[in-house]
């Protein structure tokens, strides 16, 4: 089981951004930039492109949904996506915010207090769900 099973499951606390059926947003913990936000479907598939393809493409609209959201709550050039998947072996998509191309790069994180994380995801959640 995966450390996202168990966040999905509620045996890990999260920031939480948004949530469906099959689908679930929150913050990363180790953010590359401030608001940076995981989509992570409910069904755990370790590489994405074992995902059926409604899935995938019902993942990619999440994602832009919620990028969406996260782009109106978060100060940022815009919304960089990306998927690599080597330290949880559960299918998730990053979006990050941009301020320029060094917020992508994974090595460079920012500290956030928690009530910075919780501020931004009670942001996104509220701008996600109206």
């Amino acid at each position: 089981m995966s450390i996202f099973t168990k966040i999905i499951n509620g045996e890990i606390p999260c920031y939480k951004v948004a949530e469906n059926d099959d689908f679930i947003a929150f913050l990363d913990i180790n953010p590359n930039a401030p608001g940076h936000t995981l989509c992570v479907p409910k069904k755990e598939v370790n590489k994405i492109f074992d995902l059926d393809s409604e899935t995938y493409f019902d993942l990619m609209d999440f994602s832009r949904e919620v990028a969406l959201a996260l782009r109106e709550e978060v100060t940022c050039q815009r919304i960089g996506m990306s998927v690599i998947g080597l330290e949880v072996p559960h299918v998730h998509v990053h979006l990050i915010p941009l301020r320029d191309m060094e917020d992508m790069r994974f090595v460079n994180k920012v500290s956030l207090s928690d009530e910075e994380m919780q501020d931004i995801a009670t942001r996104v959640k509220a701008r996600f769900d109206s």
